[in-house]
């Protein structure tokens, strides 16, 4: 039998946490939004003491959001819980979230009291806490450093206050996933009225097991799992909600429980928070990664047009992303090879595929990537074609408001020159080279990194760039950042007209 496990979504509060990823009261709302649309069971959407940009999140987030439950997180203090339920007011089903620490550690470096004085704090932010609202979730910091015979001492008396919701969090990321699914087998035994709340799993990455500590613990008894999109959070990270979710899915048989979550919004509702954030998300990241679906081995990629089975447990569409990729590098095989050129339209012969796969392994040597628009340019110079490229001779740019910019291609035995303005030098230099080629692109995506150390280090530019329906990749190095981005455009300029003569 299927077992209903609620997710508590932290994203806006500890998540937030994380160096670099702080949101503002919009920023917090637009993300709130979505989770309510990924289907979390509550948001945690701040520490509304904390400051007076933190209440208004609340309450505004608040307002905001109907559906999931509404926490706010308060310490086991009365100024903490009625600031906290004050910021909850315009909520449906408020929550508030109030804790105090019971491991030894903590008792006496840093809260300097007795395990008795603790025990009764806690019951009294809990008695407070219900008076005010609905429902309270109680967690006991650093529950899996703390003694268990004691922490169960602090369940009993939390549940005894009011509790609906005990949370038995690994803080600093310690514990394994045997140890936290003994404790929670161990409290919820031991505990009279266990059965009267719901036990929840807060896990911290600081080991690389908190997806893995939150599935054990839900093999203890917990029913809830309290989690970040795309894992950010203190430190390490926390649980990754995408994880763990996915986790329960694929492996139903060893995890039989169910979740709200519409995985279908997993994608989205990652690239929202990297794109609010700041905070990039991993290549090789499980499920949101750009390469959870990627393949570029020639076996796998062979299994894969065989069947997608063979090497993907889950598919692409179940988190709402466009399909599986078959990357090509230098670990393609001609299979792959030659799938990918008759996706994109080509027929070629025995022949033309080896002398193809030739060219292709090295340029997959220099590149740590092959893309669709370097395959055309590849094939267009297997069929003998004349096609000739242009190369950047020289950039200079001048003024602001509008900025001016003289560019030189070279192409074959011409020079070609052409001046044009633009809202930036880069804007200006693209239109020149614009104008000397013919065809008008638009830049759509352009980053630009350090590729060597020092004051003069080579930047290294990557575009991509529109020309109708075409999209096409360039990539530029050069000291000089603007060379460098017009460098890449050329690049991709040249692409694009490979891609018309084939």
């Amino acid at each position: 039998m299927t077992e209903r496990v609620e997710i508590f979504d932290t994203t806006l509060r500890d998540g937030e946490q994380s160096p670099g990823a702080s949101m503002n009261v919009a920023e917090k709302i637009r993300m709130a939004i979505q989770l309510e649309r990924l289907g979390v069971d509550t948001i945690e959407a701040g520490f509304p003491i904390a400051s007076e940009q933190e209440f208004e999140a609340v309450r505004k987030v608040a307002e905001s959001v109907r559906r999931p439950r509404i926490a706010a997180l308060a310490r086991a203090v009365k100024a903490d819980i009625d600031r906290a339920a004050k910021a909850l007011e315009a909520a449906d089903r408020p929550v508030l979230h109030t804790f105090i620490a019971t491991s030894d550690i903590h008792l006496e470096h840093k809260l300097k009291m007795s395990r008795e004085q603790v025990v009764e704090r806690a019951a009294e932010a809990v008695r407070r806490a219900k008076s005010l609202m609905g429902r309270v979730e109680f967690s006991a910091e650093d529950a899996t450093r703390s003694d268990l015979e004691y922490l169960v001492q602090v369940t009993q008396a939390v549940i005894e206050a009011g509790a609906d919701v005990v949370n038995l969090p690994d803080t600093v990321g310690y514990t394994t996933p045997h140890e936290i699914q003994e404790m929670f087998r161990y409290v919820i035994a031991n505990t009279p009225g266990s059965d009267r709340v719901a036990f929840s799993s807060h896990n911290h990455n600081d080991l690389g097991l908190a997806v893995a500590n939150a599935l054990a613990a839900l093999l203890g008894g917990a029913r809830q799992v309290e989690c970040t999109v795309n894992g950010i959070g203190e430190r390490a990270g926390n649980t990754s909600m995408e994880e763990v979710v996915m986790a329960m899915k694929v492996r139903r048989e060893r995890f039989p429980f169910e979740t709200a979550i519409v995985t279908e919004e997993i994608n989205n509702t990652s690239r929202l928070l990297s794109n609010i954030t700041g905070l990039a998300v991993a290549y090789n990241k499980p499920i949101v990664g750009r390469n959870a679906f990627a393949h570029e081995a020639g076996i796998h990629q062979h299994g894969m047009i065989s069947s997608r089975i063979t090497y993907e447990i889950m598919t692409p569409e179940s988190v709402g992303r466009a399909q599986s990729e078959l990357v090509l590098g230098k670990h393609s095989g001609k299979h792959g090879l030659t799938k990918r050129c008759e996706a994109l339209g080509y027929s070629l012969t025995e022949e033309e595929v080896a002398h193809l796969y030739e060219k292709f392994i090295a340029l997959a040597d220099k590149k740590k990537e092959v893309f669709e628009d370097d395959l055309r340019v590849l094939i267009a110079s297997i069929k003998n074609e004349a096609f000739e490229t242009y190369h950047l001779d020289q950039v200079r740019t001048s003024g602001s408001d509008p900025t001016m910019a003289l560019v030189r291609l070279r192409r074959g035995a011409s020079d070609l020159i052409e001046m044009a303005t633009g809202d930036g030098p880069v804007d200006a230099a693209c239109n020149a080279v614009d104008r000397i080629v013919g065809i008008s692109g638009k830049l759509m995506e352009f980053s630009l990194r350090a590729a060597t150390p020092g004051k003069d280090a080579m930047g290294e530019a990557h575009v991509t760039v529109g020309f109708e329906s075409l999209a096409c990749n360039g990539t530029g190095a050069s000291t000089d950042i603007i060379e460098a981005a017009v460098m890449a455009y050329v690049n991709a300029v040249n692409k694009c007209l490979a891609v018309r003569n084939t």
